[in-house]
């Protein structure tokens, strides 16, 4: 049956991004349950409704009762476009077909030991699929940034450096969270210009900057208390991310913190599940990515020369905030 179900897979996950594009999580939050009211709601054929909304019953993302179809808790908090937790948004990055084109030659990924895209992948200089990633995927990163900002929150001056910042909820968070905090955002100018957004509409655009290029190559200034590194060092090899903490910390005062958010897997590499299986997005996406452990992040900034390594956990979310401190001296 484990088989059978996984080979069939495909439909579950269309059937969702169906049941999101024709927004009908927020028809039923709205008051429309019947097939009928559905359909003129979402703008389709009735039969086509009330199989997907049978599907999506089936699937756990709905109920159905005498009355109607209704919401799960899930489906409530996550797929409801009103909801400040929506993550519907996701598709336009989940489903970019870049992604989908890595994923679709799983065989050829393992063969070669990395991915089979043209370039390198999704590691290529100014990546369109990028700007998807800044619009869809800010939800995800919220509990992360969060934390960050809690842990980091302070009424003195902070200067931060936000690399690759993508929808720049990390670095926004903190300016939220310490009313000192001055953000320079680090990434390619088609992307930041949606954190530059996400800044404006959360208020702290006066304490948010720019800065254009690679995070490889771009002069990050120095004096930084804060440099944020988040979901990017998986997409490259030991090596390579060992180099760019080395840079990390060159940019940071003495006693200055880097805060690293990833999916890190267990020792055993499968666990937890999530952090284990995203080893694969990196395998068909990225030419030497993969998901690394906590002793492997905290090996890396040992390596870059930085010292105490604090590894802190972000329930309910899969993610794992690991801070290192630039030695004083």
């Amino acid at each position: 049956m484990l088989v059978f179900e996984t080979l069939m897979a495909y439909q579950r996950t269309n059937a969702l991004r169906a049941g999101i594009e024709l927004k009908v999580f927020s028809a039923i939050a709205g008051g429309s349950r019947s097939v009928e009211a559905l359909a003129a709601a979402c703008g389709a054929a009735p039969k086509g409704i009330r199989v997907l909304c049978d599907y999506l019953t089936i699937a756990g993302f709905l109920t159905k009762d005498d009355s109607g179809y209704g919401l799960t808790p899930d489906s409530r908090i996550f797929l409801v476009e009103s909801s400040p937790a929506y993550m519907g948004g996701m598709t336009s990055f989940l489903f970019h077909p870049f992604m989908a084109d890595g994923m679709a030659n799983v065989t050829g990924a393992v063969r070669k030991g990395g991915t089979t895209l043209p370039a390198e992948g999704s590691v290529s200089d100014d990546n369109p699929v990028w700007v998807d990633f800044a619009k869809g995927m800010a939800p995800f990163a919220m509990p992360a940034a969060m934390l960050m900002a809690q842990l980091t929150a302070t009424t003195e001056p902070l200067k931060v450096l936000d690399i690759a910042a993508g929808h720049g909820m990390y670095g926004i968070m903190i300016a939220k969270h310490s009313p000192a905090a001055e953000i320079h955002a680090l990434d390619w100018s088609n992307v930041l210009a949606v954190a530059h957004e996400n800044a404006r509409h959360l208020g702290v655009a006066d304490r948010w900057q720019a800065i254009n290029g690679s995070a490889f190559f771009a002069d990050y200034g120095t004096g930084y208390d804060l440099v944020l590194v988040t979901a990017f060092i998986h997409h490259f090899d030991i090596p390579t991310n060992v180099a760019l903490l080395q840079k990390v910390r060159t940019a940071l005062k003495p006693g200055g913190k880097v805060i690293i958010a990833e999916m890190a897997v267990n020792d055993d590499r499968i666990t937890p599940p999530m952090a284990g299986m995203f080893a694969m997005t990196m395998l068909t996406t990225t030419p030497h990515g993969d998901a690394f452990s906590r002793n492997e992040i905290e090996s890396m900034c040992a390596q870059a020369g930085f010292g105490e390594v604090v590894h802190h956990d972000v329930p309910p979310s899969p993610t794992t905030v690991t801070i290192a401190v630039n030695p004083a001296v």
